[in-house]
């Protein structure tokens, strides 16, 4: 089925605002996929944020014209789906973990910050733990040095209390005697 003049119009602004929101493209060739396999990988996708879209190639490399993600241009034959996301690893991950229990699915190359990737360059993306993740391990190493000295201050003040406290419990006791 082919489309008309205004609908590939639509479909390549569509692209194009895609490309422009998104960090990172992922291109993978889908041949042989079952309609089932597809529909798991396009949800798993729409859960994580990536924008998963079957193109015609031609309209692909329009929409991406001029974006950083024109240097994969060259990539764009055969039967491809087209992974944007706006998380620099998202798309990555979520094609690379469909092609390990998928052996149709198969990456050609991917996109990030105007470098192409090859295909051992978007799994290596894939292994990249998410942003949340990233950030709770910079915050638990952050929080370290100062839950340490808070705990050495909080030792040091119960060493210390401890027989101060004593003292002027000493003292009261004595005072109310007399």
């Amino acid at each position: 089925m082919s489309l008309n003049r205004s609908e590939k119009e639509a479909v390549i602004a569509e692209v194009t605002s895609l490309a422009a929101k998104a960090q990172s493209l992922v291109i993978a060739e889908y041949r042989g996929i079952t309609v089932a396999d597809m529909t798991k990988l396009r949800n798993e996708a729409r859960s994580k944020g990536v924008s998963l879209s079957v193109l015609k190639n031609t309209l692909a490399r329009r929409a991406v014209a001029g974006s950083s993600f024109e240097i994969v241009a060259d990539q764009m034959t055969g039967p491809l789906i087209y992974g944007f996301s706006e998380d620099a690893v998202a798309a990555a991950k979520v094609v690379a973990d469909f092609a390990k229990t998928n052996d149709k699915l198969v990456i050609r190359a991917g996109a990030l910050s105007g470098k192409t990737l090859d295909v051992n360059g978007v799994k290596q993306l894939a292994n990249i733990p998410s942003k949340e993740v990233l950030l709770a391990q910079l915050l638990g190493l952050m929080q370290s040095p100062i839950s340490r000295t808070a705990r050495v201050l909080a030792a040091l003040a119960e060493q210390r209390g401890g027989g101060a406290a004593e003292a002027p419990a000493a003292e009261a006791a004595e005072a109310a005697a007399a």
